[in-house]
């Protein structure tokens, strides 16, 4: 638009937001099927067709000893050079699976590699640790490394990933590499609406405005058009509440802390949980998440009659 440089110099980056992405995808023909399992954690499927004990991932359990050795592997692998954002910072959910190594010689086994709720068929036990492998066409022919993003050299992934039962034949379609994401300071110039603070009629959304997830990207870009649309037609914006997953997101990206700003995805952790679950003898977690997702769907119905939507005009 014709007034962009004027208010250039209102839009501050904030810092840059460097992500292992995509993650490492194998041929699904190359993986050795009698080292590996399928199951959900916790078997909760996600499959709405199917038995439903069949899980959704393929799962390639480590011992003790097979994890050690894959984690000494990791730390001694060679990175990548990522040129001209060597000292960037990375994203909390979406860091290196070598740079969570170096932080512990437990951490991988405590994220992705994490073998709760997912015990072995052949032993009726977790294992020390378990890699996921998650179907990434519909065909079922390639499956992606759930988690391990990473900025190994191509032929050191190749070694390491090889290192984890079941893939020691495996062939990679795809190796994992670092891009980079820019985002504005999104406290500092942004309402709950999405709109800038210092213009009525600028609006910004998913991955520039400091939101983390392709439902977030979507969700936040949904409620700017429609913000767009009411502006558009002499009415005022709004924002859903803060006690719904859109409003409390809204709310982190326009309140919190400048200084160190970070993307976030939407989590329970940046919604309040309702008064009767929290003090003296609080629920227990799974209660107060079901109390939380039943408040927002009420406010977020109550929102949607209240304020409908002006965007079809749009």
């Amino acid at each position: 638009f014709s007034s962009r440089r004027r208010h250039t110099r209102y839009i501050s980056v904030t810092g840059v937001q460097t992500c292992a992405l995509p993650i490492s995808i194998v041929l699904a023909e190359s993986i050795d099927h009698s080292k590996v399992f399928r199951a959900s954690r916790w078997g909760r499927s996600l499959t709405a067709e199917g038995p439903a004990d069949e899980g959704d991932y393929l799962n390639c359990p480590l011992t003790r000893e097979e994890y050690e050795r894959f984690y000494d592997a990791v730390i001694h692998a060679e990175s990548a050079t990522v040129h001209d954002f060597d000292t960037a910072t990375f994203f909390e959910g979406c860091l290196p699976i070598e740079v969570m190594a170096h932080r512990g010689t437990d951490t991988l086994r405590f994220g992705p590699m994490k073998p709760v709720g997912l015990p072995d068929p052949r032993t009726g036990r977790p294992p020390y640790a378990v890699v996921q492998l998650r179907q990434d066409t519909l065909a079922g022919d390639h499956y992606s490394l759930v988690g391990f993003q990473t900025q190994l050299k191509w032929g050191e992934q190749a070694r390491v990933l090889r290192m984890i039962p079941g893939l020691e034949q495996a062939e990679f379609v795809r190796f994992g590499m670092v891009h980079r994401n820019t985002y504005i300071n999104g406290p500092t110039l942004l309402r709950e609406t999405w709109q800038m603070k210092s213009r009525d009629d600028l609006f910004f959304a998913g991955q520039i405005s400091g939101v983390e997830g392709y439902v977030e990207s979507a969700a936040s870009g949904l409620i700017a058009g429609r913000n767009a649309g009411r502006v558009a037609m002499g009415q005022p914006p709004n924002a859903p509440p803060r006690t719904t997953a859109i409003g409390a997101l809204a709310y982190y990206v326009s309140h919190a802390n400048p200084r160190g700003y970070q993307p976030t995805n939407i989590t329970f952790g940046i919604m309040e949980p309702p008064p009767e679950t929290t003090g003296p003898g609080r629920s227990r977690r799974a209660d107060r998440k079901l109390a939380t997702a039943t408040r927002a769907l009420a406010d977020l119905d109550a929102w949607m009659t209240s304020s409908p939507s002006s965007t079809t005009c749009v």
